[in-house]
């Protein structure tokens, strides 16, 4: 009957407010004259002071107050990595409401299905971003909306949805307000009112919804209280060694939950500058890698190809990059020199933790990090099950990781509780793994993902972080393809970098002396970047990749 648990999570060095409204105060007195957020573009350089953003949330804040929001009313937030949305999320928090940051990447029928499903009150979007016209498709989805005067929506689709503000709305149109009427509405609340409300909240109010992607199924609403995204921006800070001189770049959008509290939460933890993008776009990135002297970038694998593979990356002066992973595209810049001594790789989380449940300093000596996905941490409890029995197994043994801990949500909207929480209140999460002697967590991949090969268990994850380090490759996923033989066989698939030719043999060879033999995929199929479906969180939908690998080996390639 183990359970493994992290230390008390009183014990935590670092810890500030457990409200995301007394966290905006905390940063804001703290570092108040330094600069929190920048963007290029939109006729010029916004550079906003922390003392900047906190008059902006203030603002934003009050506005809602105004316009009838409460304590609990749900706010959307549809917008690109802007300053506005950070001044709304936090503006929403400021008046008690819960924030509901939805994914640009939504196709009007998945923006249908969201906007419904999370009962919000008022949306804040912009007119459009990349291909999408967001109040066209809203239009097209209500017509009601075209009709109605400015804040008067009334919709039987969206019963609950009164007011739909658009940023950057070049002229009205029927019930969509334009930001600057919206905002004008703070006049109407004194700065005391805002404090009242402020002063309600509590660390276990919900404060924060996030959709998954919905790779299987409708997108699930992911229901968390102030306290968990809190809780992980000072913990971002500390593990990723953040401090106030940093500016971090990030590809990752707010509404993703690690865009959240990993970039933009930890950075205003620690006192640094926010870089902002609305969209990624490798050319603009470097861009602004160079000209905002960047010391701490993210992106996802594909992006950093991306970036690579763009004309003018090798000029680019990128050395003020300080923080990055050495075998990554950022560590093999020639105009950058780092080492292998910062990575924030050994981390397991999840969107349902609001990320992470273990970790270690991203300044941990590699033999170490590179062993485990970290301890677990404070104030967390760890079980792993057997699938099949329910028992709980022992260190060593592998089955299903169940969490507990500070940072798990409140619940699925809409869902029972007994939906998502067995009787202890553990969270079953799907991903495969085990805890070692030494109380660190391992995971092995999501269970539906494992590739059974000759009676033996492979984690496409083991894999896959073997191949990150492959120079030549730009992505390389591995999947399991059925096998009369095996039962199922390894198969990678690999897009190459623009202009580089490598075969299946040296990929394979790449591997051996690295992983046992039976991890060695049978085969390595190459692809185009269009080939790889990817949902909104930029997942690869692993299941179309399967069916995708396994047509071409029936047709012979």
């Amino acid at each position: 009957m183990t359970t493994f648990r992290g230390p008390p999570f009183e014990s935590e060095h670092g810890m500030g407010a457990l409200t995301l409204s007394g966290f905006l105060r905390e940063v804001c007195a703290r570092h108040a004259d330094r600069e929190a957020l920048v963007i290029h573009g939109r006729g010029g350089v916004t550079r906003w002071t922390y003392r900047d953003l906190e008059a902006e949330a203030r603002r934003i804040g009050r506005s809602l107050l105004a316009a009838g929001g409460t304590k609990g009313s749900r706010v959307a937030i549809l917008m690109g990595n802007r300053p506005e949305w950070v001044a709304a999320a936090f503006g929403v928090s400021l008046a008690g409401g819960v924030v509901v940051p939805l994914n640009t990447y939504f196709e009007p029928p998945e923006l249908d299905y969201v906007l419904r499903h999370s009962d919000c009150e008022i949306l804040l979007t912009q007119e459009r971003l990349l291909g999408h016209a967001y109040v066209d498709q809203l239009g097209a989805l209500c017509p009601e909306l075209a009709a109605a005067p400015p804040g008067g929506m009334c919709s039987r689709r969206f019963p609950y949805l009164r007011r739909v503000v658009a940023f950057d709305l070049r002229a009205p149109f029927g019930a969509v307000e334009q930001s600057q009427a919206f905002l004008g509405l703070a006049d109407r609340v004194p700065d005391a009112l805002l404090d009242a409300a402020e002063a309600e909240i509590r660390p276990g109010d919900p404060a924060l919804v996030v959709y998954t992607s919905g790779t299987t199924a409708k997108p699930k609403g992911i229901l968390h209280p102030h306290r968990a995204p809190a809780i992980q921006s000072w913990r971002f800070a500390q593990q990723l060694r953040l401090d106030p001189s940093v500016r971090v770049w990030s590809a990752f959008p707010f509404f993703w939950s690690a865009g959240y509290v990993m970039v933009m939460g930890a950075t205003l933890a620690a006192g640094g500058c926010v870089v902002l993008q609305e969209h990624f776009e490798p050319g603009e990135a470097l861009r602004l890698l160079e000209r905002e002297r960047v010391t701490s970038p993210h992106a996802w694998p594909h992006q950093l190809a991306e970036l690579e593979d763009h004309p003018d990356w090798a000029r680019a002066d990128l050395s003020s990059i300080r923080q990055c992973e050495a075998f990554t595209s950022f560590g093999r810049h020639p105009s950058v020199h780092v080492d292998d001594g910062w990575s924030p790789r050994a981390a397991y989380g999840l969107s349902e933790t609001c990320t992470i449940v273990s970790s270690l300093p991203a300044d941990t000596p590699r033999a170490v990090r590179e062993r485990s996905q970290g301890a677990i941490l404070p104030g967390n409890a760890v079980r792993i099950i057997d699938r099949e029995t329910g028992a709980r197994l022992a260190a060593g043994e592998i089955g299903e990781i169940a969490v507990k801990g500070p940072t798990l949500m409140l619940g699925y909207v809409k869902s029972l509780p007994e939906e998502s929480f067995d009787g202890d209140g553990f969270f079953r999460t799907g991903d495969a793994g085990f805890v070692d002697v030494d109380a660190c967590l391992h995971w092995t991949g999501r269970i539906t993902d494992m590739i059974k090969t000759g009676g033996a268990n492979v984690s496409p994850v083991e894999v896959e972080e073997t191949l990150l380090r492959h120079p030549a490759l730009k992505a390389a996923l591995a999947v399991g393809v059925p096998d009369e033989q095996l039962g199922e066989m390894v198969v990678v698939c690999a897009v190459r970098h623009e202009g580089v030719d490598v075969g299946e043999a040296e990929v394979r060879a790449f591997l051996r002396g690295t992983l046992a033999a039976y991890k060695i995929p049978r085969r390595v199929l190459f692809f185009d970047d269009a080939d790889l479906t990817r949902t909104g969180n930029e997942k690869v939908r692993a299941d179309e990749l399967r069916a995708l690998a396994a047509a071409r080996l029936e047709a012979g390639n």
